[in-house]
């Protein structure tokens, strides 16, 4: 089967469950999107890599990472490769010596191994066609506008403080793992920089 190379375009809370988020992925080469429901832990393990944070202690994947590393081997890439009843399926494509390891994972586990990796993350046309997405650029639009203008979507203001306070407190935020909100602080620190 001829394999689709896809690109993290977007993390955000899930529109089906509250508590859940979803990472969009998108062709490299085209239009269709594929939104994956994935938990918060594993959320929060793609965003760090991406917002390029790094905590003070590694992360879950940040430890297989290590692992995989020491014993010599290297994520070559990632392949969503099934999908039945509304769950996604991966496979980790990793090398050892010049062997190819097959080893089954889940979606959102796979995918924040293939940030840290910085490796390609592939689907097949099947998948794309069963739970794809075509985004047209007008929806797009209209729903950036509908969130910029939602209280509940934007980040909460630092303002008010100085830039020692909000590096203490982004520090304090890493130390209590809590990196949605250290990437709130980073931003602001880097509005003030620009």
């Amino acid at each position: 089967m001829k394999k689709i190379e896809l690109d993290v375009v977007t993390l955000t809370h899930s529109t089906v469950s509250n508590h859940n988020y979803a990472v969009v992925l998108g062709e490299h080469y085209g239009a269709r999107r594929l939104p994956i429901v994935i938990g918060g832990f594993e959320a929060q393990a793609i965003a760090v890599t991406l917002e390029r944070m790094y905590p003070p202690r590694p992360l879950t994947h940040d430890l297989l990472k290590n692992t995989i590393e020491q014993l010599g081997a290297t994520l070559k890439e990632v392949i969503i490769n099934d999908f039945q009843e509304g769950v996604f399926f991966a496979q980790l494509i990793c090398l050892l010596h010049g062997e190819a390891i097959e080893i089954d994972s889940r979606a959102s586990d796979a995918i924040a191994l293939a940030v840290r990796f910085e490796c390609k993350i592939y689907t097949y046309e099947f998948i794309l066609e069963a739970a794809g997405i075509v985004i047209e650029s007008e929806m797009a639009e209209v729903e950036k506008t509908k969130d910029s203008k939602n209280p509940a979507s934007s980040p909460a203001t630092y303002s008010r403080y100085n830039i020692e306070e909000l590096k203490r407190m982004m520090q304090e935020s890493l130390e209590n793992e809590d990196y949605e909100q250290a990437a709130r602080i980073r931003d602001e620190l880097g509005k003030r920089n620009a």
